[in-house]
């Protein structure tokens, strides 16, 4: 959506925050300071004194604690909302009111319900909508997708994605407690990966997968397995293990003539393994991880440019961790966080 008329003539984009927690301390919140054209200059946080301490701290001139009043401040062209993802719909249409563009934390709501509702907002009012799946704007994923335009591994012919990890509790309890998550950690973690897959290969089709609690304390899966195809017909799977002892994240791109390996989440080498060896390629990560995609919006609002994450992409992968998860939860169309009693999946 053409956005340069509501920013006609500014050459600076003036951010405010909703949500200034532990994201935004090194991933996000220094990405607005240090972009071009960009200008953080206020933070809101429920808690005054912890709003009051990340201004100080990070040198932005205001802060508040209630978000209505952050979302009117007229010197605020547009709004990042880094909250739980069951507050993200309740900020995002009240910035959409106010006439401000919306950058939302991942995953984009709790089910894709809340996404059209979110989406249908924004195209009302003729504003952009951005979603935080950064890992489209990294240097590292971005060499991926040139290895495989240029054919370094053939034609592709296979796509498989493994990740392990021990659970978590608290303090990151509000990840695996469905009224404020919308599921276990396939949407907090596992939604960075099926966002990179319809990155690389465009939407999934014929998604399918089942979800288990085999090992955890919560009511939420700590364990999913899914299979898919491509746009083009190449079969993939992935297993998503959230109370493993031990840890493996790998994504395994397998061509006719060679295949990529690489870690979604770590800072390793890609492994391109051909006939002619194996060569590991540096790509790593910048120090404010969000930055490239902060100032893919910024150059996307100020006509210079387009972001790859929107509130329509970022759909495409809520309505995948839909149809994976439904059996578990008993269908995922209505809020069945109210029902956690009634979840087929859930262990007795």
């Amino acid at each position: 959506m053409p956005v340069s008329k509501h920013f006609s003539g500014r050459s600076t984009v003036r951010w405010g925050i909703i949500g200034c927690g532990n994201v935004t301390e090194v991933k996000s919140g220094p990405g607005f300071q240090q972009a071009d054209n960009s200008q953080l200059v206020a933070v809101m946080r429920r808690d005054a004194a912890l709003a009051a301490d990340y201004a100080r701290r990070h040198g932005v001139p205001r802060w508040y604690d209630n978000a209505d009043v952050l979302i009117k401040d007229p010197e605020i062209d547009a709004v990042y909302i880094a909250t739980p993802p069951d507050t993200h719909g309740h900020y995002a249409l009240r910035v959409a009111a106010a006439g401000k563009p919306a950058y939302v934390e991942k995953p984009m709501a709790r089910n894709t319900v809340e996404c059209d509702r979110m989406i249908a907002a924004f195209a009302q009012a003729r504003l952009p909508l951005y979603v935080a799946y950064y890992r489209r704007g990294l240097p590292r994923f971005l060499e991926v997708a040139e290895l495989l335009e240029g054919g370094a591994i053939g034609k592709l012919t296979g796509v498989n994605y493994r990740q392990s990890s021990p659970h978590h509790l608290a303090p990151l309890a509000w990840r695996v407690d469905a009224t404020m998550s919308g599921g276990g950690h396939l949407l907090d973690v596992g939604s960075h990966t099926l966002d990179l897959l319809d990155f690389l290969f465009g939407p999934l089709e014929n998604v399918a997968g089942n979800a288990a609690n085999l090992a955890s304390p919560y009511a939420v899966e700590d364990t999913v397995s899914m299979s898919f195809r491509t746009l083009t017909g190449v079969p993939g799977s992935a297993l998503w293990s959230f109370a493993s002892a031990l840890r493996e994240d790998v994504l395994t791109i397998i061509g006719t003539d060679g295949q990529l390996s690489f870690s979604v989440f770590g800072n390793e080498p890609l492994q391109l393994q051909t006939g002619d060896g194996v060569q590991s390629i540096e790509r790593p990560n910048p120090l404010h991880i969000q930055q490239p995609m902060i100032q893919s919006i910024v150059d996307d609002l100020l006509g210079r440019g387009v972001c790859p994450s929107t509130g329509e992409s970022a759909r495409r992968t809520s309505c995948v961790m839909d149809t994976v998860l439904a059996s578990y939860y008993g269908g995922r169309h209505d809020e069945f966080w109210t029902r956690p009693q009634q979840w087929p999946g859930r262990r007795r």
